[in-house]
């Protein structure tokens, strides 16, 4: 009878024990992701308070940080990935570089992260308007700061234009994205169309020249397929 309530309690006991321990298991792995996933929005939110406290130009300028820090220092994306963040971020309602930083946030550490972003690129903004619209009486006459805002303002044009040299090295690969990118140029400098109009476009030409392409890959298919197709017939014919 003993032996009995041992083998019953063993029964009872050994189910319960290993859900205890898969449980347990399941708690650890999901506080180190948790872990995990709060240390990177924090790193996200300092290095984007970092720049957003320092980088003058507007979103190209803070481009060339991100791109710096994230795709040459620590390799958490490719050129061609921030490239594609770009056209989607300009593509959206909103502010560039706030739509970049809410897109690159999600895609390293989820939700947590991309709020960390967006939070980590406004911030400064907000406190150093606050506090310029504080004292802009006081400041707006002053020629040291006047000074310092054309000295920022000759900094920041090789910045800009680094990134731009930087990536366009990665974007204009191919003939089409040349074709492309140097007609969006020429309507960008000599007509009023707005960047809506010309991403739009740009979408609409590339389409349709990758139809165009697509149309004359399978007219290729289909001639070699009835070259193949007739040259089997006749040396069929041959051993006939």
């Amino acid at each position: 009878r003993q032996r009995q309530m041992c083998i019953r309690d063993r029964t009872y006991i050994l189910p319960i024990t290993k859900w205890v321990i898969k449980w347990k298991t399941r708690k650890r792995k999901a506080e180190k992701k948790m872990k995990e996933k709060i240390k990177t929005g924090l790193e996200l939110f300092a290095f984007f308070f970092k720049i957003g406290c320092f980088t003058f130009g507007g979103g190209w300028s803070i481009l060339a940080q991100m791109e710096q820090e994230f795709v040459d220092k620590r390799k958490w994306l490719t050129k061609s990935e921030l490239l594609d963040m770009v056209a989607v971020g300009r593509s959206v309602p909103g502010i560039m570089i706030t739509n970049i930083s809410m897109i690159f946030g999600y895609s390293v550490g989820g939700v947590f992260g991309g709020i960390c972003s967006v939070l980590g690129i406004t911030a400064p903004a907000i406190l150093i308007l606050s506090l310029v619209t504080v004292f802009y009486n006081k400041l707006k006459d002053n020629i040291w700061c006047a000074s310092a805002l054309r000295g920022i303002r000759s900094a920041v044009v090789p910045i800009i234009a680094s990134a731009a040299f930087s990536l366009g090295k990665e974007a204009f690969k191919t003939k089409i994205s040349i074709t492309a990118g140097g007609i969006a140029l020429l309507l960008c400098l000599f007509t009023d169309l707005g960047n809506i109009e010309l991403v739009g476009l740009g979408v609409v030409a590339v389409l349709i020249w990758q139809t165009a392409v697509w149309v004359k890959e399978k007219a290729v298919e289909n001639k070699a397929g009835e070259e193949k197709e007739e040259n089997e017939h006749v040396l069929s014919l041959i051993h006939i």
